[in-house]
């Protein structure tokens, strides 16, 4: 089985289902038969959907890693690798070589060499692997010189009751797919990968709306039931890519950044926790209020569609702000902020039901941007200072990660970091 690509159905499920179910020993060596033989057929178009690992080279955005610009996948995972005690530069390399290689063959539909079998009968799904380095890794490795200054701790903000074992970590990756065995394999193929370099830190586990769930694509909703991501920045914006990755020479002046990060991105990672209870008591109203957004489609509540830009200096009869001075949606709004604009790429997650019975569940938010002191920072002090969202929410883990440009052809992740120097 190892060597037929996932890409390919087998084509059993239809006949076996029409002369009712097969068990027993002889049941399942005739399936496995029949799987061996059977000719190919169609995967749906959410099977059937590869992202390639990569830098073709051709295009400028080709030359950022997979998953940042990629739509939002139904599941995700995001975990956190510490380096082994005594692992270092060189140990780190043969783990990145390793995790690369094993993911440019599952994200192509294809097993790895120590395949578990996990998803051989699946598409890529969308598959994608991001690699990133946490400020911990430079001095882990000896490669301290090389870190950006972007990689600076981010400041402490009011609204955190951070858990440190959650948060940061030498390395971090996010695996996202559109469908959930699909993800959970790469999770533990990069898992094992580790081997005795890396131990897992954290990891948590998200999931989004399924793609075909909708009549048209749409904003994901969040577990509040609303839009979330309106107000993203758009790969079509002539100043996209100068606000969300690392131009090539890094820049100039004292914000200028290594050579190794061009192409590349910062990943800011907050666990937020909602306190659904105390939302779900608000009538829809007052939920629109704290927003300054309509819950059933997205529009701003001076009025239009999701996409019809805020007027926020529209009054009403009582003579104040239709949307409220501390909406959520006006205070992160770019414009209040400087310009400052962050990519958001999310993920919810349900992690239980607590001792006290209230819901461990929320929103995974990682957001992207070409350097965190101009985009998640100044914003997240704004939302400090007086969003009405703040009551309901509460940040319990954060991290910061360096995300290199995707590797060339031959190449794997992080390698002009890991060997150019």
């Amino acid at each position: 089985m190892n060597d037929i690509s996932r890409r390919r159905l087998l084509g059993t499920a239809g006949a076996v289902g029409a002369g009712g179910l097969v068990v027993g020993a002889a049941g399942g060596a005739a399936a496995h038969a029949a799987a061996e033989s059977a000719p190919a057929t169609a995967l749906t178009s959410v099977g059937s959907t590869e992202v390639a690992f990569h830098s073709s080279g051709k295009t400028t955005r080709s030359a950022h890693q997979a998953g940042i610009i990629t739509p939002a996948q139904s599941t995700g995972y995001l975990i956190a690798f510490d380096l082994a005690a005594g692992a270092g530069r060189a140990q780190a390399a043969a783990l990145l070589r390793r995790w690369s290689a094993s993911t440019q063959r599952m994200m192509a539909g294809e097993p790895t060499g120590d395949d578990t079998g996990i998803a051989l009968d699946a598409g890529p799904s969308s598959l994608t692997v991001t690699f990133g380095f946490g400020q911990s890794f430079f001095s882990r490795t000896g490669l301290t010189a090389q870190r950006p200054t972007q990689l600076d701790p981010l400041p402490d903000f009011s609204s955190d009751h951070l858990d440190a074992k959650r948060s940061n970590g030498d390395l971090w990756v996010q695996i996202g797919a559109n469908d959930p065995l699909v993800a959970f394999h790469a999770l533990r193929a990069l898992q094992n990968e580790a081997g005795s370099a890396a131990r897992v830190r954290w990891q948590m586990n998200g999931f989004n709306r399924s793609p075909g769930a909708t009549a048209k694509p749409m904003t994901v909703r969040n577990l509040m039931g609303q839009v979330d991501g309106t107000g993203n920045p758009k790969p079509s914006d002539s100043d996209f890519d100068r606000r969300i990755f690392v131009p090539a020479g890094g820049g100039k002046g004292a914000g200028a950044q290594p050579e190794w990060m061009a192409g590349g991105s910062y990943a800011v990672v907050r666990r937020i926790r909602m306190l659904l209870d105390d939302w779900e008591k608000l009538p829809l109203g007052k939920q629109e209020q704290v927003i300054g957004r309509r819950k059933k489609d997205g529009a701003p509540l001076t009025g239009g569609t999701e996409t019809t830009a805020m007027n926020l200096t529209k009054v009403g009869p009582d003579g104040k702000f239709v949307i409220p001075d501390n909406a959520h949606a006006r205070i992160s709004a770019p414009e209040q902020n400087g310009g400052a604009a962050l990519l958001r790429r999310t993920f919810s997650y349900h992690d239980g039901i607590g001792q006290d019975g209230t819901p461990d569940a929320g929103l995974l938010f990682v957001c992207w941007q070409a350097d965190p002191a101009q985009g998640f920072v100044p914003v997240q002090r704004k939302l400090d200072r007086g969003d009405a969202l703040s009551t309901f929410i509460r940040h319990e883990s954060s991290g910061l990660f360096a995300v290199p440009g995707a590797a060339g052809p031959g190449e794997y992740v992080g390698q002009r970091l890991l060997e150019g120097h």
